[in-house]
């Protein structure tokens, strides 16, 4: 596993945070912004620049016009990625930071799929028979509370199906191609996906939950009416890709973002036991990007991460050597809150698939709690496409996995849930806000237990039950 992890490393990413105020753009505000950016170009090793993390200027009003962050909205010509250089990175983070202009210069370790450490197999299954047989029984996931979300339900209410609901995934690389994956699916819009496996049987494994196609064979996404789409983080970056995502969607749709990176406890990348990941929203330019995206109406699904950490520890309000003076800790909540909804992984039902994680719906060792953590789904046994163990062959179209895991698998079950409830309160004529999604799936659900050594005050939510998410209130 480790060496498969190495493969799927990105290169740490620079960013730069100029001072500003959040304001309102005005042409001071881009004049000074224009200026800072010369200046801190000119302090770059040869072949380096500075790329704006919210994109082109002279198209950044109208992104945020009418939005509730129009008022604010100075604050995001504050955000670069330094591009063009991946040696000494450290240094000339250091030697930005002594220019007045900049607020904040850091680096960020890279950023990995959140799969649950050993937990999805890597060997492939011989091939695959004339006709794919149907795998949905073995989609527990998708059962009645307190088993599953109750997708069954759902698909027999208007809208359940995520109709009328578009939705992207962020990560690394996807197989769009694959048989299960032929309706309502729109591909890769943004960046440059990733040609290692690891990344493609991941992606390919998210979009089989989110919106797997409806027909007799292999398995059935949540929300298979809703309409799916991709940014690769490879060439943007993980902010700028959830920018454009962002910016690709109305208010009421869904972005999923499938990453994690360590974070302060351990700061470097390639753990094969993850210890120390969190969201990434923890990091300044990410943070921004996602209330960018809660900014606009857009409901943000963030992976909680698998490094079994305690988010609300003392730890993560310890503000790091580079990052902004404006930065708070978005883990507490409050006026730092990112918006979006952050998902831990629980345990399958005992015995599921013939394995025992635990009480079902109970934190999974690996998984991140806190305060923060939303709702929970399935971190292990769950069925879906991809990966070739459960079905293989030579053609990768064709293959299935029956133990994607972690937060990487709990995500997209959120996701689906989130997909199918806007489904349905579309068709009612109620278009829900990511306050209102939110709110929802903590009120609602099927409780989290508690484990040996894993009480549920470990708070990682709720399972949701789209039924009681739907009933009227």
């Amino acid at each position: 596993m480790a060496a498969q992890q190495s493969a799927l490393q990105l290169q740490p990413e620079l960013i730069v945070v100029t001072h500003g105020a959040d304001t309102p753009l005005s042409p001071s505000a881009l004049d000074e912004s224009l200026s800072a950016e010369a200046r801190l170009t000119g302090l770059l090793p040869a072949g380096g620049r500075l790329a704006r993390i919210f994109g082109p200027v002279n198209r950044l009003h109208g992104r945020v016009a009418g939005t509730p962050h129009e008022s604010v909205a100075a604050q995001y010509l504050r955000y670069f990625a330094v591009r063009g250089i991946t040696e000494g990175l450290a240094d000339i983070a250091a030697r930005l930071r002594e220019d007045d202009a900049v607020d904040g210069a850091y680096l960020k370790p890279p950023a990995e799929p959140p799969i649950a450490p050993g937990g999805t197999a890597y060997s492939v299954a011989a091939d695959a028979p004339p006709v794919t047989p149907n795998f949905e029984a073995r989609q527990g996931y998708l059962d009645a509370a307190p088993q599953g979300i109750d997708a069954r339900w759902a698909w027999t209410v208007p809208g359940g199906g995520g109709q009328g609901v578009r939705v992207i995934d962020v990560e690394g690389a996807w197989r769009f191609t694959h048989e299960d994956l032929l309706a309502n699916q729109g591909g890769v819009i943004g960046g440059d996906p990733s040609p290692d496996r690891g990344w493609r049987d991941h992606g390919t494994a998210v979009a089989g939950e989110i919106s797997g196609d409806v027909n007799a064979f292999g398995i059935t996404g949540i929300a298979p009416d809703a309409f799916l789409r991709a940014v690769s983080i490879f060439g943007p970056g993980s902010a700028a890709a959830i920018r454009a995502a962002a910016d690709a969607l109305a208010a009421g749709d869904v972005i999923l973002l499938e990453l994690h990176r360590p974070g302060p406890r351990f700061n470097y990348a390639g753990r094969a036991d993850q210890a120390g990941y969190i969201a990434i929203e923890w990091w300044p330019d990410d943070l921004a990007a996602i209330r960018y995206a809660v900014g606009r109406g857009v409901i943000v699904v963030e992976a909680g991460g698998n490094g079994a950490e305690d988010l609300d520890a003392a730890l993560y309000d310890t503000r790091p050597v580079g990052f902004p003076t404006s930065w708070r800790n978005p883990f507490r909540g409050g006026a730092a809150d990112s918006g979006a909804i952050i998902v831990g992984a629980g345990a399958p039902p005992s015995g599921f698939h013939g394995r025992d994680y635990g009480p079902g719906r109970s934190r999974l060792d690996f998984s991140n709690f806190g305060s923060r953590v939303d709702a929970q789904a399935w971190g292990r046994e769950v069925t879906t496409t991809g990966y070739g163990d459960l079905q293989g062959g030579s053609d990768e179209d064709l293959w299935y996995t029956d133990v994607f895991s972690g937060t990487s698998s709990a995500s997209p079950i959120i996701t689906g849930t989130v997909a199918s409830y806007q489904g349905i309160s579309t068709a009612a004529g109620q278009r829900r806000t990511p306050a209102e999604v939110r709110a929802r799936l903590r009120a609602t659900g099927s409780p989290q237990t508690s484990a040996p050594g894993r009480p549920a005050s470990q708070r990682i939510g709720n399972l949701p039950d789209l039924k009681a998410m739907a009933a009227p209130h």
